[in-house]
């Protein structure tokens, strides 16, 4: 699907929405902070957007994107506001805030529509996935997408920095000086790994940005990722640390 065009929703579309900061500027990483899109319907109609949106952190391919899980486990859920035009439009946003705030390269858009109706009693309304209709007289309405919104900053971002830390995990500098570039990857892995969304288990950012920021294969990024794992079990008051993996 393409913004300002009308489209039959019956079925799930898709649409990407990505920054090339990966091909163009690898000096920069992105932080989302939330999403509107302004939807709108035609008259009359009876279907109502049902959005889902999938992540890239750091690039990749679409298997390696994860959910957001909205109006799951405290997650913010999308807020719509009516506006005032000629077909019946509304913004629909969701805000993350600092509290959910996640890295992003490209999101995934994913619309399908539901059927609004009231329910026996009146009081509350119900949906159901429509059917295919192939009756132009029993056309439920369309849809489009007049504009997107995403809301957050970009951070600089030094991959040679992070390299030069790598690199003494097998010829450091000085005597020491692999423990402190322990130290350090250490603290870098937590805290993009914190930014995760939901879950059971924090999902593994560390390796994406390991793979598609810095390019390096994926044996090299299980070799890191283990060196760290040992040596942050002989830390004092250590604890198992444990990730989803996301990025092949």
């Amino acid at each position: 699907m393409r913004l300002n065009s009308w489209f039959d929703p019956s079925w799930r579309k898709r649409m990407l929405l990505t920054l090339k900061s990966n091909k163009y500027k690898s000096n920069m990483v992105h932080m989302l902070l939330g999403i509107s899109l302004q939807i709108c319907l035609t008259k009359n109609s009876t279907l109502e957007p049902a959005l889902t949106l999938y992540i890239n952190p750091f690039g990749g391919s679409h298997s390696e994107s994860w959910y957001i899980p909205v109006n799951e486990n405290g997650f913010p859920d999308w807020q719509a506001t009516k506006l005032d035009l000629p077909f019946e439009c509304f913004n629909w946003t969701l805000t993350l805030g600092n509290k959910w705030k996640t890295f992003f390269e490209t999101i995934h858009i994913y619309l399908r529509s539901r059927i609004k109706t009231q329910n026996a009693q009146g009081n509350d309304s119900a949906y159901y996935e429509p059917v295919e209709v192939t009756e132009p007289t029993r056309n439920l309405g369309y849809m489009k997408i007049n504009s997107i919104q995403v809301f957050g900053y970009s951070m600089n971002f030094d991959p040679e920095a992070i390299r030069d830390l790598i690199l003494q995990l097998d010829y450091p500098y000085t005597q020491g000086s692999q423990d402190t570039a322990m130290l350090q990857l250490l603290e870098l892995r937590d805290r993009i790994n914190r930014l995760s969304p939901p879950g059971q288990q924090r999902l593994d950012l560390f390796a994406c940005l390991l793979r598609h920021r810095l390019k390096l294969t994926p044996s090299d990024v299980v070799r890191i990722e283990t060196s760290l794992q040992a040596f942050g079990s002989r830390m004092p008051n250590s604890m198992d640390y444990e990730t989803t993996k996301l990025c092949s």
